[in-house]
């Protein structure tokens, strides 16, 4: 009796355990639950979140919750196949009375519609024949199926389901009508009789016309079937869509093959079923691309354009529009589509414009977006207006629409993104376009351009023509003369154009008095102009050869440095010289940095007397850089390196030294305030800060130890701020005996599991970011990029546990808005560093090439390029972009690479003079 006992207590005590082991899981899950609920709330569009937020409601059995949870994430995105499924059938389950069948029919309508799925369409269709018995039940069977056939019966591998479920429903309807055994069937009974044999037969007819895979054994069963012998139209038929299903099976089995995504694979599909021109096949195939390319803006593009052009179909090309924006809200040129789509099909004004609002809260990659939109918007109106009246609703709506188009991109665009996206006032000019030509309002045309001219336009010749154009069709000669003579006062990149066209309206409508006060206006304006020119050019060629000058001089300091080295024994412990050629690292950047700042302030670009804005080049827009001013360089003698006070270091104690750099040239006590920051490190044995010969502190030095370990502690202090300037940290490595060593810590090359992320808020912090990464998976790091004064540049890196936690956050974060800011993410693969060129005498500055900027989540939303970066950069060296000029390199493919020629101020002075 003892056992039993003994027994049934350690039971009792299990079960107590396993129900407080429910209780806890039960209050984690709740917890969890809660927190999504909250995460939700401040970032509706975490495609996972919803998705966690959602398995757990349903594993909790919370229905209520489940259904609402599901409801929000339904309006925000197209559903997966999956996720459909298991709502339908969670919905099924519930729905017990003929109202709650209702809803779910409601639900599989939604279903249908966002991506074509034929597993959803045959559950669909089998859910229907359990409403058999209700009133109509049988017609609205055959029409689900029906609109199933319509939408995936031609689809290659899996049309056969839904054509044999079809036959099996008609097949029971047909035992339902067979008279009673021995009975004799009234007339009437065998006119349904025939009627639904007659049904039957015309399904597998139907059927075996369209190339399914293992049609052979559905024409072996309509042989058994039928008792009559098959008709030879339908044989013929049959042997037809074998010979089509033999040209499609390549096709499918590349399909069977590859890995998702499959994009190559279906855009063969697509260009094969293009040139058969089967309209319904076509649809189809580009709905199984979209279904597994949903986030591809082009192919949506593609399908859009040709149900468009070719299809026509109300319901169906704007159904298709409506789920490309949803799938790439981020892709302008949809939204564009879709408001001429909804305008070419007479949908109504409100709704289009309802449209409109949603296109500019979509949150678009760059401001040239937001002009786009507007354009298409504004053409849209002005459209719609009857320019026969003086006065319309229409009309003042266009107007009011250019007003807010210009504000909104000059407070909204502008502020998030620091430009307005219309720097030539395309909408404004427009606009002007509008009242001069349409309105008959050349008073309010001119009024904009007046505007326009203000916003940095008056320098371009260009925009006075445009101007001088509208002046001279819809005004008078008076406002042209006026116009013309302003141009040549203020325009700076084509003066002799201007001034020609001026000389020209004289010589044919001006007068005397007219045609001197021209020809003097304008010799004193090109007067200037050349005397400017050459004096740029005299000063070009006199930096010129100050620079050649300077660069003898650094040739000669090294031919001393190497003849001192050789007189005495070699020593490899100097290492980043403290001197004005220190080959060092942050020593370059150091010294790129310096010029930058001389120039501040000097007149050295050509700015003509009359322009109303400041010139930033010769001959347009954006020129060169300014160069050193001759005086600034008189100022500082070329001091030769033996002459600068040099700090030496051991590169015996490379292990035990650390390098800083990125320091306050204004600190006022070096020593004393490195000695502080790194003293907790360990004990400090020796600090030498560089300074200048002029005895100014140089921003860098080295950090002496007296163990290892301390200086190892000593890294962790890397980019720590000091100052308000993040300070570097790196080893002390002496590049005599490692010239490959590099302080850059971070890889260059594509690194999987590494997000980089752009567009964010100067004011977002790090806790921030990874409270927004950590959804999507384990973040191991997050490092957030900064200038060299330490301030945020909007960009960060984050490293998560493995390439399919990155890939998945790339899908979901990007195009999410942070602080009001969208922000773009793609899988880390920065550009190649250059590694720096060892000077060479002779060699003069280089300008900078300025680095290539992609448009948007425009490579779609996964920002992932379809082809390999190795096949986007050309086999042979790209050339060097000299002042913005590309010069070609003459040398063909199958010659060996050489360095290209660089161009020194002299040579560059002189292709200006050519010019």
């Amino acid at each position: 009796e003892g056992d039993p006992e003994s027994g049934g207590d350690s039971d009792d005590e299990g079960d107590s355990d396993s129900s407080g082991d429910g209780e806890d899981e039960e209050k984690e899950n709740e917890a969890e639950i809660q927190r999504l609920e909250e995460q939700l709330s401040i970032n509706a569009f975490d495609y996972n979140c919803h998705l966690d937020l959602i398995k757990l409601l349903r594993q909790e059995g919370e229905l209520v919750k489940l259904r609402r949870a599901r409801q929000k994430m339904s309006e925000l995105f197209p559903l997966t196949e999956e996720i459909w499924l298991d709502w339908l059938k969670d919905e099924i389950k519930m729905a017990s009375e003929s109202s709650e069948r209702e809803k779910v029919y409601e639900l599989f309508e939604r279903a249908v519609k966002d991506y074509i799925c034929p597993e959803i369409w045959l559950e669909y269709a089998q859910y229907s024949i359990g409403g058999i018995g209700q009133e109509g039940g049988i017609e609205k069977v055959r029409s689900i199926f029906e609109r199933a056939l319509t939408a995936v019966g031609l689809h290659v591998t899996k049309g056969t389901a839904l054509w044999e479920a079809y036959r099996e429903f008609e097949n029971a309807i047909l035992e339902t009508a067979q008279p009673a055994p021995g009975s004799v069937p009234s007339p009437e009974q065998q006119q349904m009789l025939c009627s639904q044999l007659e049904k039957i037969h015309t399904l597998f007819r139907r059927q075996l016309g369209i190339p399914l895979l293992d049609m052979e054994a559905s024409y072996a069963e309509y042989e058994e079937w039928s008792e009559d012998p098959i008709p030879e139209t339908i044989i013929k038929n049959y042997k037809k869509a074998l010979q089509q299903l033999e040209k499609c099976k390549p096709y499918e089995e590349a399909l069977l093959g590859a890995e998702t995504p499959k994009l190559a694979e279906y855009q063969a599909y697509i260009d094969f079923e293009m040139k058969a021109g089967d309209p319904a096949r076509i649809q189809l195939i580009y709905e199984r691309a979209l279904a597994e390319n949903c986030l591809v803006p082009d192919l949506w593009a593609r399908y859009n354009q040709y149900l468009d052009r070719q299809l026509k179909v109300k319901e169906l090309v704007l159904s298709a529009h409506d789920r490309a924006v949803r799938n790439c809200p981020w892709t302008v040129g949809l939204w564009i589509r879709y408001l001429l789509a909804m305008e070419r099909h007479r949908v109504d004004h409100g709704i289009i414009s309802e449209m409109f609002e949603k296109a500019l809260n979509a949150g678009f990659i760059q401001a040239t977006d937001y002009v786009e939109i507007w354009q298409a918007y504004l053409d849209y109106l002005r459209r719609r207006v009857d320019f026969t009246q003086d006065s319309s609703k229409e009309l003042e709506e266009l107007r009011a629409a250019f007003a807010r188009a210009v504000e909104y991109l000059k407070q909204e665009v502008e502020e998030r993104f620091s430009e307005s996206g219309d720097p030539s006032c395309t909408i404004m000019q427009n606009w002007a376009r509008v009242e001069a030509r349409l309105c008959n309002n050349m008073q309010k045309a001119r009024e904009l351009w007046d505007n326009i001219m203000t916003k940095g336009n008056a320098k371009y010749a260009n925009m006075w023509l445009e101007y001088y154009n509208l002046e001279r069709a819809h005004g008078d000669t008076q406002h042209c003369r006026k116009a013309l003579h302003r141009a040549v006062q203020c325009t700076s990149d084509y003066p002799e154009h201007v001034c020609e066209v001026l000389l020209t309206l004289e010589r044919i409508e001006g007068t005397l008095e007219d045609w001197d006060a021209a020809v003097q206006k304008t010799e004193n304006r090109l007067a200037r102009v050349n005397e400017q020119r050459a004096k740029a050019a005299e000063k070009e060629a006199a930096l010129a050869k100050q620079e050649e000058e300077k660069a003898e001089q650094r040739k000669q300091a090294r031919a001393e440095k190497k003849a001192f080295k050789k007189a005495k024994k070699p020593r490899t412990g100097d290492k980043r010289k403290a001197d004005d050629d220190d080959e060092g690292e942050w020593g370059q950047e150091e010294e790129a940095e310096q010029p930058s700042k001389r120039h501040k302030g000097d007149d050295d670009g050509v700015v003509l007397e009359e322009d109303m804005e400041v010139e930033t080049g010769l001959f347009g827009r954006s020129g060169p850089e300014k160069p050193y001013h001759p005086a600034a360089q008189k100022e500082k003698p070329s001091t030769s390196r033996k002459d600068i006070p040099k700090v030496l270091h051991d590169s015996s104690k490379d292990s035990v030294t650390v390098f800083v750099s990125n320091l306050s040239y204004n600190m006022a006590d070096p020593e004393a305030k490195l000695k502080e920051l790194f003293e907790s490190c360990g004990e400090v044995a020796e600090i030498r800060p560089v300074f200048s010969n002029k005895g100014t502190f140089r921003g860098y030095g080295y950090v002496e130890f007296k163990e290892e370990k301390s200086a190892l502690q000593a890294l962790g202090l890397d980019r720590k701020v000091v100052e308000g300037r993040p300070m570097f940290v790196s080893p002390c490595v002496d590049k005599n005996k490692n010239p490959d060593f590099k302080v850059f810590r971070y890889s260059t090359t594509l690194e999987k599991h590494k997000l980089f992320i752009s567009g964010l808020p100067f004011s977002c912090t790090k806790e921030e970011l990874e409270d927004v990464c950590k959804a999507h998976g384990n973040v191991k790091d997050i490092r957030l990029v900064t200038n060299r004064a330490g301030k945020p540049k909007g960009l960060a890196y984050v490293e998560y546990e493995n390439e399919a936690q990155a890939s998945q956050a790339v899908l979901k974060m990007d195009g999410l808005t942070v602080k009001e800011h969208v922000i773009k993410v793609a899988i880390s693969n920065p550009p190649l560093r250059k590694l720096p060129d060892k000077p060479e005498a002779g060699r003069a500055p280089q300008f900078a090439v300025p680095r290539q900027v992609y448009g948007a989540r425009g490579k779609g939303r996964t920002q992932l390029s379809m082809m390999p970066r190795a096949l986007q950069r050309q086999s042979n060296p790209v050339a060097k972009a000299e002042n913005g000029m590309v010069q070609n390199s003459p040398a063909t493919s199958s010659a060996p690479p050489e360095e290209p020629k660089q161009m020194s101020n002299a040579d560059f002075a002189k292709m200006l003079l050519k010019k």
